[in-house]
């Protein structure tokens, strides 16, 4: 007899960096651990590549990308105006998810999507299979408060987000910042929210084997590279401390000009090496004697789950998220943060001199957010099961 498979969808729109679908792959990983006889798909709108481990009975459904405009969401690549992507990228979603009828669908950050892309497909996917557990997965920290209602109030009534949607998962530490608390989640969401604690511990298992690491080091990560060249620009001066190198990783999505501008600045000195992208980052930021980092929530996820100093760096436009959450993590003492505006060489050179040798104790807030949401997971596909049968 041929047991039907749990059959898990996870969507990402991925307008710029890499942050939305490596999160989702991190859980898909422990997902697939969690759920025996387990079938995946993540829904993204960037091309797999070889920076991404797929767990066992996943796959890919890649549609045409987005990029962020000066106008706001244009094509990435395909020759077409937006209205017209959006329309597409909606039919692939709409026969993805009807086709495929996933018994659990998790939307990272946005519940429609772009553009509302996946408003008519979910509210069709929930009328012909009214069993499937639609989840909406958010970080812990969305935007200032007034932006993050701004933004609920476009997509209308909050009835329909209401009935549509089963659960909320939070992906933080509810005694570190509260998005109910502050405003950033409608108060009318708050019965279907729930905390997992920070997507930190056992992200490695997303990463493909690392390469052995120069000893001791300091490491500088900027995620995607879209919008980090600045600090990595300043970082690539900084004065590294006695006996250590200093490891600049500026992302695979920086142009090469801008690349090529920090490797001949790095080739002048004999501490310093610049690379695009390091396999097994998360394995390299345990590693590393200091860290410096923009603030963006999967690299501070990764340094939470380790005991190394990290200098963060938050970016502030068009969002204020990463700022809020660096001075949230300073203000229990879990890192430093540094503005932008306030940055120099010197800066991060007279901190890392301070942070090497020292030990960050992060045990103390809620860093095992993974393993829960895949426990949740399990109790979505037993309950659904229940009710079936029932």
């Amino acid at each position: 007899m041929t047991i039907t498979p749990t059959r898990v969808l996870m969507y990402s729109h991925d307008s710029q960096g890499l942050g939305h679908v490596r999160r989702n792959l991190a859980l898909a990983h422990h997902i697939a651990q969690a759920i025996p006889n387990v079938s995946g798909l993540l829904l993204s709108g960037l091309t797999p590549t070889n920076l991404f481990t797929l767990p066992a009975g996943f796959d890919w459904v890649a549609v045409p990308g987005i990029a962020k405009g000066e106008g706001g969401y244009q094509a990435r690549n395909l020759n077409e105006d937006t209205p017209h992507l959006i329309q597409l990228r909606s039919a692939i979603i709409a026969s993805t998810l009807l086709s495929y009828q996933p018994d659990i669908v998790v939307i990272d950050r946005h519940i429609f999507g772009v553009w509302e892309e996946l408003k008519e497909p979910l509210i069709a996917l929930k009328q012909e299979h009214p069993h499937t557990h639609i989840v909406l997965g958010l970080r812990e920290v969305l935007d200032s408060p007034e932006v993050a209602r701004a933004e609920w109030d476009r997509l209308g009534d909050i009835t329909l987000i209401h009935d549509l949607v089963d659960s909320i998962w939070v992906y933080g530490d509810r005694n570190i910042h509260d998005p109910i608390a502050t405003g950033e989640i409608p108060v009318e969401l708050a019965d279907k929210i729930k905390y997992t604690g920070y997507l930190s511990t056992g992200r490695q298992i997303i990463d493909r084997k690392a390469d052995i690491a120069p000893s001791p080091f300091i490491l500088t990560t900027v995620g995607g590279g879209e919008d980090g060249f600045d600090l990595a620009r300043i970082a690539v001066d900084m004065k590294v401390p006695a006996g250590h190198r200093h490891v600049i990783v500026a992302g695979p999505q920086l142009d090469d000009y801008r690349f090529q501008v920090l490797s001949r600045a790095a080739n002048m000195r004999r501490d310093v090496e610049v690379i695009k992208s390091w396999p097994g980052l998360a394995s390299q930021i345990a590693r590393a004697a200091a860290v410096i980092s923009m603030g963006g929530y999967n690299t501070t996820a990764e340094i939470l789950a380790t005991d190394t100093p990290a200098m963060i760096v938050p970016r502030e436009v068009p969002r204020r998220e990463q700022l809020i959450r660096a001075r949230s993590l300073a203000a229990v003492g879990m890192v430093e943060y540094t503005r932008m505006q306030d940055l120099s060489s010197q800066v991060l050179g007279r901190w890392a001199a301070r942070a090497v040798g020292k030990k960050i104790n992060r045990a103390p807030i809620a860093r095992h957010g993974l393993a829960t949401v895949a426990q949740f997971a399990l109790d979505c596909v037993r309950d659904a099961r229940i009710e079936v049968l029932s």
